[in-house]
């Protein structure tokens, strides 16, 4: 029992219906009064964007079911013979389903590439020369086209990928690659240019992966409805039971990203209950919500009661009637959804999405205001939220919670001590990327050192005490059906051959010192300060860079390799070198690092920019010696430790054998020693 074809062809005629209502409510596909590009732009850019949008998510929902929801193989395989099982019919059809979406994702974007040039530049389309050179310019030189370029290129890998990759990890990096077709998305449209840059984008960024996620899911299961229901011939036994278990728990997670990133970002755009009530604009968003809502209630009745009753008998197939029902109405309601988010995207927000003629330099090159003048309390109260970390931060708090909780149901024990670093960690990172360091950080070089520093430095002594790995494969649970879950991942990267080089003792020193050196004296700093991608990527990079590092030294998670103890202490000494040679070198520098960023800000309050940048190479060398002074106490007393662990395990294994080898040992000397006499009773009998 399933969702049979013409059933599952009313998700895309609900897509279609609500973007036409919604455009014609909004007057978004209206005809304009001047610089109109015709009616195929005014209603083929939407349509265009909303066959995008749904075959990019059904691109991420095939590889999310690929890799971690379906089972690869049918029955069970041994370890020798991984290659010759044969794939899961589930396993077949949902990369099949994933190919055929990406070629549509791939020709949906050159659509809306040529059709969003034509609705800018206010004219129709054509094939003449001048057109056609217009629109080249379109793509290489302004934002937009440029977005819309690379999402072309992104979608005809990933389509080029799904045609022949079928090895797991394969598929995990072009899933990865899919995400990324989002990140252009994220950075142009209203969310680009309002009033807070970062927020907006990061707000939508993460909502278009939940969308997308939830969207995909959904469409996914409707279109394998048929095989996952089995038994048939060669579809193998019924899966219906894990498979929706398992989307469940991350369409949880979905729903709540959605909704929280949703509300974040419209109340960037809409300041007012006015304009959210009174707005075109605003009231397109309430039925966004509403219908999110919706939606999560039919989740929950997905995860309270139709997954308990399907493993029940006498109530599987009535339960399993209402899972495609209220599949079906998922469908419909999300097609509707979506429909309204493309003609979202093309209305216009109450708030003006421009740049002002009399912007101020920091706000060009930054996107926000000058800050007021630092002072000691600012260091505690001015604040810029990162939505993007904010997220990052509750999602490995409430997974630590919840797997601490699981160990100890079971009644396993979990040192607090590790969960108190552990929320200390997050805590400072929160502090690092969403308060002063991050809000001065972008105009004092002193600030932005003092959040570098913490990030690589700080916050990882804290979650690497928290050792989230070793909680994880005591949490999770393993699967033994051919897929891969969260647990078998986690076991997959630990033991890679990139883990075994990003995590090789001296490579992680390396990279840790030299780092800050290839950073901050090229041009990855400058991109690093103007542009959000790049930000986001540096706090990325020191982050993961100085966990590593920590990791290597007094991490008790699991790791390819590790140094021995002397070594440990050899590198460290050379990291804090390093440091204070870059220190050193930034307080005696003359020349600006960044210029065309510090250089142009016009703060009228602080020492200069040079002032300012010579300070903060103090405070890198002063910052950077006491975490890893620290860190070099806990390798000493690491080393301690194993050395009297080591003793105690000697003097265990002396006490069963009643200390056989120092006996051997004194015998070995013994019998040394009686040779030794012999040979001398021998030379002297000889007259030697």
């Amino acid at each position: 029992m399933g969702i049979s074809r013409p059933w599952q062809l009313l998700g895309l005629a609900a897509l279609f219906l609500g973007l036409v209502a919604a455009l014609l409510f909004s007057g978004a596909a209206a005809a304009r009064t001047v610089s109109d590009p015709g009616a195929l732009a005014r209603w083929g850019l939407p349509i265009s964007k909303a066959l995008h949008n749904v075959s990019l998510a059904t691109v991420i929902g095939g590889l999310i079911f690929s890799i971690g929801i379906l089972p690869r193989t049918s029955g069970p395989r041994s370890r020798t013979h991984q290659d010759e099982a044969p794939e899961h019919p589930a396993f077949t059809r949902a990369l099949a389903i994933a190919a055929a979406a990406g070629a549509v994702w791939t020709l949906s974007a050159i659509a809306v590439l040529v059709l969003t040039y034509s609705d800018v530049a206010g004219q129709g389309l054509s094939g003449d020369a001048e057109f056609t050179r217009a629109l080249v310019y379109f793509m290489t030189d302004i934002d937009t086209g440029r977005a819309w370029l690379a999402v072309t290129i992104i979608g005809a890998v990933v389509t080029t990928a799904l045609f022949g990759v079928r090895s797991l990890g394969g598929l995990a990096l072009t899933l990865l690659l899919a995400l990324g077709g989002l990140v252009p998305a994220a950075l142009i449209g209203h969310s680009s240019s309002s009033s807070d840059h970062s927020g907006a984008v990061n707000s939508l960024g993460l909502h278009l992966v939940g969308v997308s996620v939830w969207v995909g899911g959904i469409i996914m299961l409707a279109l394998l409805s048929g095989i996952l229901t089995g038994p048939k011939p060669g579809t193998g036994a019924d899966i219906t039971e894990p498979t929706l278990r398992r989307f469940s728990a991350l369409a949880g997670f979905a729903f709540a990203l959605v909704f929280a990133s949703g509300v974040i970002n419209a109340s960037i755009r809409v300041t007012n209950w006015a304009d959210l009530f009174g707005s075109p604009y605003g009231q397109l968003i309430l039925v966004k919500a509403a219908a999110t809502l919706f939606l999560g209630g039919i989740g929950l009745m997905h995860r309270q009661w139709v997954i308990p009753q399907l493993g029940r008998k006498g109530a599987a197939l009535s339960s399993r009637r209402v899972l495609w029902q209220l599949v079906l109405v998922e469908l419909l309601v999300m097609g509707a959804t979506s429909g309204v988010a493309v003609a979202l995207s093309r209305s216009a927000p109450p708030e003006p999405t421009a740049f002002a003629p009399d912007a101020t330099p920091a706000f060009i090159l930054s996107g926000y205001e000058l800050p007021p003048e630092l002072t000691p309390e600012r260091w505690l109260t001015e604040w810029r939220i990162d939505w993007l970390w904010v997220a990052v931060v509750v999602f490995a708090l409430v997974a630590y919670v919840l797997g601490v909780a699981k160990v100890r149901r079971r009644g396993d024990k979990w040192q607090w001590f590790r969960t108190v670093n552990w929320v200390i960690g997050l805590l400072v990172l929160t502090y690092i990327t969403s308060g002063p360091p991050t809000v001065y950080g972008m105009v004092l070089f002193s600030a932005h050192m003092v959040g570098h520093m913490a990030l690589t430095m700080v916050a990882p002594i804290f979650l690497v005490l928290g050792a989230p790995v070793t909680l994880a494969m005591r949490a999770l649970p393993a699967r033994s059906d051919g897929s891969r879950g969260l647990r078998e991942w986690v076991l997959v990267f630990v033991h890679s051959r990139f883990s075994q080089v990003v995590t090789h003792p001296l490579f992680a020193a390396a990279n840790f010192a030299g780092s800050i050196v290839l950073f901050y004296f090229s041009d990855a700093f400058g991109f690093a300060m103007r542009e959000h991608v790049g930000h986001e990527l540096m706090n990325l990079h020191f982050l993961l860079t100085g966990y590593i590092f920590v990791l290597s030294m007094i991490g008790t998670d699991p790791l390819p390799r590790r140094a021995p103890y002397p070594l440990r202490l050899l590198l460290l000494l050379a990291t804090m070198a390093f440091h204070a040679f870059f220190g050193v070198t930034v307080m005696g520098g003359t020349s600006l690092l960044a210029a065309d960023y510090f250089g142009n800000l016009g703060r009228p309050w602080g020492p200069s920019a040079l002032a300012d940048q010579q300070l903060g190479g103090a405070v890198t060398w002063g910052i950077g010696e006491v975490p890893t002074l620290l860190v070099a106490i806990g390798v000493a007393i690491m080393w301690s430790r194993s050395d009297a662990r080591e003793t105690k395990r000697v003097d265990r294994a002396a006490d069963r054998n009643n200390d056989a080898d120092l006996t051997a040992y004194n015998d070995m000397f013994a019998k040394l020693a009686e040779r030794d006499a012999k040979v001398a009773e021998r030379n002297k009998l000889e007259g030697r």
